[in-house]
């Protein structure tokens, strides 16, 4: 069984980069639609609109959230210049709702795959809103080619507003070097597994080891009282950090656990009844194929699940 989860995993991860199936996809209205059921199990909605409802509601229920305005790799100025208008308009709304919300996004989706410069000033752009409400803005993490760029990047914008965080994927085997450089910026540090496929040699498989240097990273924040967000539902991992949590005794505005929206939240319902921090992550818009492929490769069972949501 855990071979065909594996093969089913990666089968997913594929199917997630595949360009062309996310074009036709989204071209094919019939295909789309069938397909968004299972979808909406996972996604705020297509419309900011429908997705800060949500947030409304999960403020209320004593959750802090992120928004993310879905897509990636951008090819055209224009859509990278979009893209960055999107992100001020949440930035926006959070301010004028008084939301309790961070902003989250991948950098090629406001240009970075087109010029670092425009990546750059669109990044900034989106910092100066948030700036309005002291709203975080953290940065998503994305494929190893983009890894060295997403840095750059960071590092050239935490010197400008730094209310700006990073994501770090702790199965590389990079990041070892890469976190000695990043907990020396202000930003908050958001640790993940990490869900790329990627070439053999530059990330550890899912196992023991992952956990020991997922929760090495989580160690070395707490200790040094860094912003970071424990990004995980991993249940095994949770209840360790919260063993380090309880070593260490940190500012509870220093850290908080994380969750995707619609994917095992009852576990981060538990640990925010039990008093620490927590936050549910929305995305929303009509680029949420590569989302759920990605969502699914994490537990492939989850596809039995999706073919319910797509037949109900």
């Amino acid at each position: 069984m855990d071979k065909l989860l594996s093969i089913g995993s990666a089968a997913l991860k594929k199917a997630a980069f595949n360009e062309k199936a996310k074009e036709y996809v989204l071209d094919n209205p019939v295909l789309f639609n069938v397909l968004k059921k299972a979808a909406d199990r996972y996604i705020g909605g297509e419309t900011l609109e429908e997705t800060l409802t949500k947030v409304i509601q999960q403020n209320r229920d004593g959750f802090k959230c992120s928004v993310e305005f879905m897509g990636e790799s951008t090819r055209s100025e224009q859509e990278a210049n979009e893209a960055t208008h999107e992100f001020i308009r949440i930035c926006q709304e959070i301010s004028r709702q008084k939301l309790y919300s961070t902003v989250s996004l991948d950098l090629s989706h406001i240009g970075l795959a087109i010029a670092e410069d425009l990546c750059f000033n669109n990044l900034m752009a989106i910092c100066t809103a948030a700036a309005q409400s002291g709203t975080e803005v953290i940065i998503s993490a994305e494929g190893t080619e983009r890894t060295d760029a997403i840095i750059n990047t960071y590092k050239r914008a935490v010197k400008e507003y730094n209310g700006v965080g990073i994501t770090m994927q702790a199965y590389l085997y990079r990041s070892k070097d890469d976190f000695k450089e990043l907990i020396k910026e202000p930003g908050r540090i958001r640790i993940v597994k990490g869900a790329f496929e990627t070439v053999p040699g530059l990330s550890m498989p899912r196992g023991e080891q992952l956990d020991e240097a997922y929760l090495g990273y989580v160690d070395q924040l707490l200790s040094e009282g860094h912003l970071c967000s424990i990004a995980t539902h991993h249940d095994k991992v949770q209840q360790k950090a919260k063993e380090l949590i309880h070593h260490h005794q940190p500012d509870k505005n220093k850290y908080e656990f994380e969750s995707l929206y619609g994917i095992q939240t009852e576990q981060l319902e538990k640990l925010k009844e039990e008093g620490y921090p927590t936050k549910l992550y929305f995305v929303y818009g009509k680029e949420w194929y590569l989302y759920l492929c990605n969502r699914l490769a994490e537990y492939p069972m989850n596809i039995f699940r999706a073919l319910n949501d797509i037949v109900s």
